[in-house]
């Protein structure tokens, strides 16, 4: 099976890319867009007996800085 896990920056966290990509869209014409957060996606295949478990401990030790990123994940079937 396979887990799709998002991480992404906490929301008081100043995201810089985030706002350099808003303000590229702004130049382009994209006016309307109002906040860009940027994040990483991470596709793990994984064949366990408890992937919940699993893929909850990589994400919390391994994949996201639980000081600055917040994180989501599920299992894809």
């Amino acid at each position: 099976m396979r887990a799709k896990i998002e991480v992404f920056l906490k929301s008081g966290v100043l995201d810089p890319q985030g706002e350099t990509i808003k303000r590229a869209l702004h130049t382009l014409g994209y006016e309307s867009i109002k906040d860009v957060r940027q994040g990483k996606v991470f596709y793990i295949e994984i064949e366990d007996d408890n992937p919940e478990k699993t893929i909850e401990e990589i994400a919390r030790k391994v994949l996201a800085n639980p000081v600055i990123e917040d994180f989501k994940w599920e299992i894809e079937k």
